[in-house]
């Protein structure tokens, strides 16, 4: 994250006013909505952050493409970051406020990567267990399948971090073999 202070604070803003407007729920949608835009359209991305590209005429795009998708909140919002010039930023900000929306609303994002896909049965399973073993009430779990683990799981959440993965296995038999404190045991 480039500037965790300046996203932290925007984020802040917005939850706080779609709190006080009662349009959480809305505007979350519609943070969900622009993030997909940045991650599917490369071009509005390049756009934000060009400083070639003069801020009124990053407005228009920005209001032609919302016009009737999202909440005036939300276009007004988009609005004040190219009026202040940090349209830049919008990507940071809107994570951090979809994070400061999953703690307001006790969400816990657990994140879980395995080397093959997963099945619901399995899914149910890992969230069934982790509400018994934890203080978590609920769990929104978020599967990727990342093949160079070769075989075993990674599970993180919050500041935790569970690797059990045959990749940190190996990792960790060949840092054993590269101090080769058995050969120098048996001499």
């Amino acid at each position: 994250m480039r500037n965790p202070r300046l996203a932290d604070r925007y984020a802040k803003s917005l939850i706080d006013l779609a709190l006080e407007q009662n349009m959480l729920e809305e505007v979350y949608n519609d943070a969900q909505r622009v993030l997909a835009v940045c991650k599917v359209s490369r071009e509005f991305a390049v756009m934000l952050k060009s400083p070639v590209i003069k801020g009124d005429k990053k407005a228009q795009v920005i209001n032609i493409l919302s016009e009737g998708k999202i909440t005036e909140l939300m276009r007004l919002f988009l609005n004040l970051l190219v009026r202040k010039g940090r349209e830049s930023f919008l990507q940071e900000i809107l994570v951090v406020f979809c994070e400061k929306y999953d703690f307001h609303k006790g969400i816990s994002r657990i994140n879980l990567s395995t080397a093959v896909p997963v099945t619901e049965d399995i899914k149910k399973l890992i969230t069934e267990k982790l509400l018994k073993e934890t203080k978590l009430t609920n769990i929104d779990l978020v599967t990727d399948v990342d093949e160079s683990l070769v075989g075993g799981f990674v599970l993180e959440y919050n500041n935790f971090l569970l690797d059990r993965s045959v990749k940190r296995f190996l990792k960790e038999v060949k840092t054993l073999y590269k101090k080769n404190e058995y050969v120098y045991n048996i001499r």
